[in-house]
């Protein structure tokens, strides 16, 4: 970095550059250029106002504007030169400005400082991820309720511990995870929401005295309001924090979700088959399909949970109002979005194009004794006997069924008759998978009705 160029930055208090290592711990070029176009829409609408105002000349403004939309039009073309000693893409974006329309470029910056520029680029940045977020996650529990309707009577095992516990159908499990990345939709929107307000003119922390329009810049940024406390403004990063945190619960869905497909696709299990386009193979074992997008989903959350304690650490100790720590923003947040977005349209795509297995789900579904919660709720429900009592002599009953190596609907009335002589031939009624759940009609139960039910509310919602 040149003399000139560390005076053009930073004006008359430094007379000489910082060396190579100042420059490169201190320089975010390498990865806020990501908010180039954020960074020119937030100048466009600030120029603009600054000329309603009468802070600058309509003619300046104008040169303004149609100057940043040739620093875009060169960035998105991948002509623009960026420069390390130009430290940020706010520095960058003005310095090439000037080479285009000269004199006017100076006037840009009137009303305002980076810090207020750096959280509104960053605020808008990650408005957009939000956006992106909230499309993914519609299209994810669209896919899901396309399973969720193919299968909404299909029986499986429903487990508790990893263990059989009682028969469900494939449809309400489906229907689990749009409840879940349902409400992941619930704060996306909502953080989104509570982050809509404008930092730009706030200045470095006190505000400006020219006479600027805030309403007028958060109006043209799409922002409901200005921020209503320059301090805050500058010096807020809950917006990010937010974020991450709202994409940390959601790669946690993903995962889980994942670890069940990695599960369901193996050949102990067979419950689903993955699509070739999200499978790989083995360089060694030609039998091998290997469910390497959902091993990957489940390592996302790794990154993205990892990006939101780096973060918090950040912020942890910071006074009032802009510190140089807050530089360490951005490269967290712009890696778990990047990891976010991949994962969401991964499992979209995986769940729009495997195929479940309706044989094995449903041999599945009647291992296991998964129908012993129904032998007790008829035994209670029936003969009237206490549920701890049915409990018991359920449990009597699998043992039994056990020790001769047979389910709970192959045992013999009299087998039954050994453990509760007052059992009777309509016992076999309940036992069945396909009645289990029929029968399980509670508001939000697996019974089919119920599950279609659900489908419907969702489409509608949707």
């Amino acid at each position: 970095m040149t003399e000139t160029t560390s005076n053009q930055m930073w004006g008359g208090r430094f007379a000489a550059g910082p060396d190579a290592i100042m420059e490169a711990i201190n320089a975010s070029i390498g990865f806020d250029q990501r908010m180039a176009a954020q960074d020119i829409a937030g100048s466009r609408a600030h120029a603009a106002m600054l000329a309603a105002t009468g802070v600058i000349s309509d003619s300046d403004a104008e040169a303004i504007g149609k100057g940043l939309l040739t620093v875009l039009s060169e960035i998105e073309a991948g002509t623009f030169a960026f420069s390390t000693a130009l430290e940020d893409i706010h520095m960058n974006v003005e310095a090439r400005l000037k080479e285009i329309i000269g004199e006017p470029a100076g006037r840009l910056h009137t009303g305002r400082s980076r810090n207020d520029q750096v959280a509104t680029d960053f605020k808008l940045w990650v408005r957009d991820q939000f956006d992106a977020a909230e499309t993914g996650l519609i299209a994810l529990i669209k896919a899901l309720l396309g399973q969720a309707e193919a299968g909404a009577d299909w029986v499986m095992p429903g487990f508790t511990h990893l263990q059989t516990a009682q028969p469900v159908t494939w449809g309400h499990h489906m229907m689990a995870y749009v409840e879940m990345f349902g409400r992941d939709l619930s704060r996306v929107r909502d953080a989104r929401a509570r982050m809509n307000e404008c930092p730009l003119g706030a200045a470095a922390l006190a505000g400006t005295s020219f006479p600027i329009d805030r309403q007028m810049t958060a109006r043209a940024l799409g922002f409901d309001r200005p921020a209503a406390n320059s301090l805050d403004a500058v010096s807020d990063r809950d917006f990010a924090l937010e974020f991450l945190s709202v994409a940390s619960i959601c790669a946690m869905h993903l995962s889980r979700f994942a670890e069940e497909l990695v599960i369901w696709s193996s050949a102990q299990f067979r419950f689903v088959a993955l699509s070739d386009r999200f499978s790989t193979g083995s360089s060694i074992m030609p039998q091998k399909k290997n469910p390497d997008a959902a091993e990957l989903i489940r390592a996302k959350v790794g990154r993205i949970y990892g990006a939101n304690t780096a973060l918090m650490m950040v912020m942890k100790g910071l006074p009032l109002a802009y510190s140089k720590d807050m530089q360490e923003d951005k490269e967290q947040v712009f890696d778990a979005a990047d990891n976010w977005m991949l994962a969401l349209a991964a499992m979209e795509g995986m769940v729009r194009d495997m195929t479940a297995n309706r044989d094995s789900l449903a041999a599945a579904a009647g291992s296991g004794f998964s129908t012993a919660t129904d032998l007790a709720d008829w035994l209670v429900r029936v003969l009237g006997l206490p549920f701890r009592e049915a409990h018991h002599v359920t449990g009597s009953l699998v043992a039994l069924a056990e020790s001769k190596n047979c389910d709970l609907p192959e045992l013999a009335l009299s087998d039954m008759h050994s453990v509760h002589k007052e059992i009777t031939q309509d016992v076999f009624e309940v036992l069945g998978v396909d009645n289990s759940v029929r029968s399980r009609t509670s508001y939000g139960g697996t019974a089919p009705d119920q599950v279609r039910a659900q489908i419907a509310r969702w489409k509608d919602a949707l």
